[in-house]
């Protein structure tokens, strides 16, 4: 193999693939990213058995060849090299070759045969979808996913198709974000698969503002192949939760709030707690809306701020941080707000294109309340 590329170009086919890469493989060769050169293309391939990237570009290709090189080291000298070119090949005893103006260094790479070969998406069922627009849909619902592995299957975004329509959802148990859109798909076709939180993150890295993403569906695995890149997972087993039961179908009070203002006093507020299980108060009083938070260790917190709440006085406390994160995820200058009770979910809806509480397009975010403490 040998072969002629601009190094800036090959270090940002080298980046896409190294998240993917496992820093603690238990198999070498998962260690390393797989080189091919065939056709006047290089393509880069990296995988931890559970999520797969491929991306490829055009290359000078002055010999048709492959092998693997490990991965952590290789980026680290290509990210070195000062050279606008550099020109990669291959020797006896799997030896790479790497060479860059006057510079010269060998490498111990892996014969090809070992590395795994990414799985085969033929039999799949495909649906185009503009790549701001999933991106948009991941950012809504990823941040909601939970981190513990105790609940194996909220550890990823959960994509559901029906109707013609792609809904995700992320959820830990105490917070919930959901998203959707409408898909050129035959109404007929229904589905649920969770990706995992590592492939959904690399799917976003990987998508750009324009143009189409091409996703692929088996019942065990999803790819999505954007941009001359493809990121290929595994799907999560085990049932995910029916979230449409835990959404309010209808709030007693609706109330809209500016959104960087609320952000800016929960963030003063939150100095007031002293880790994630203390909560503060929101009290909706006529025209305003008041936090508190009063912890031992620290002191106590007021800050207020006008709204258009009509009604008698309604106390209910939330997790400054899981409502910073929702407030954080929506895009419009104001949220709108449901909740019924200090004892029942509130919900949370973007106002960048929200009409009512119940607007089905629009991204959706719902908080378990926590126990208020009595002042």
């Amino acid at each position: 193999m040998k072969f002629v590329i601009a190094t800036q170009e090959l270090n940002y086919l080298i980046s896409k693939c190294l998240n993917v890469v496992s820093p603690k493989a238990t198999i070498p060769i998962l260690s390393n990213i797989l080189i091919e050169a065939a056709e006047g293309e290089l393509v880069l391939t990296a995988t931890d058995l559970t999520v797969g990237v491929r991306c490829q570009t055009e290359a000078k290709v002055l010999e048709e060849g492959s092998i693997t090189v490990p991965a952590k080291r290789f980026a680290q000298l290509m990210r070195e090299l000062t050279a606008t070119n550099v020109e990669i090949s291959t020797h006896e005893n799997d030896i790479v070759e790497v060479t860059a103006d006057s510079s010269r260094f060998k490498l111990h790479g892996m014969n090809r045969s070992e590395f795994p070969s990414l799985p085969d998406m033929s039999g799949a069922t495909h649906f185009s979808i503009p790549q701001d627009a999933i991106k948009d849909m991941f950012y809504r619902t990823s941040f909601s996913v939970s981190r513990e592995d105790n609940r194996y299957v909220l550890t990823g975004v959960c994509m559901q198709i029906a109707d013609g329509h792609v809904s995700f959802a992320g959820t830990d148990g105490k917070r919930l974000s959901r998203a959707q859109l409408s898909i050129d798909l035959d109404p007929s076709f229904s589905g649920s698969y969770v990706i995992p939180l590592k492939a959904v993150e690399e799917i976003m890295k990987n998508l750009t503002d324009e143009g189409e993403a091409k996703v692929s569906l088996m019942h065990d695995k999803v790819a999505v192949d954007a941009a001359d890149t493809m990121i290929i997972s595994k799907l999560l087993t085990g049932d995910y939760p029916d979230v449409s039961r835990v959404i309010p179908e209808n709030s007693e009070t609706i109330v809209s709030i500016h959104r960087d203002e609320l952000i800016t006093l929960l963030r003063q507020i939150s100095l007031f707690t002293v880790d994630n299980n203390h909560s503060v108060r929101f009290s909706f009083n006529e025209g305003e809306l008041k936090l508190t938070a009063n912890t031992m260790d620290v002191g106590e917190g007021r800050v207020s701020m006008p709204i258009n709440y009509h009604g008698s006085k309604l106390d209910v406390a939330f997790n400054p941080s899981y409502f910073l994160d929702i407030l954080r995820h929506s895009k419009g200058e104001t949220v709108t707000m449901g909740i019924t009770d200090p004892f029942n979910p509130g919900v949370v809806i973007d106002q960048e294109n929200a009409g009512t509480i119940s607007s089905s397009q629009s991204p959706l975010f719902v908080l378990m309340p926590m126990r208020l403490n009595e002042e």
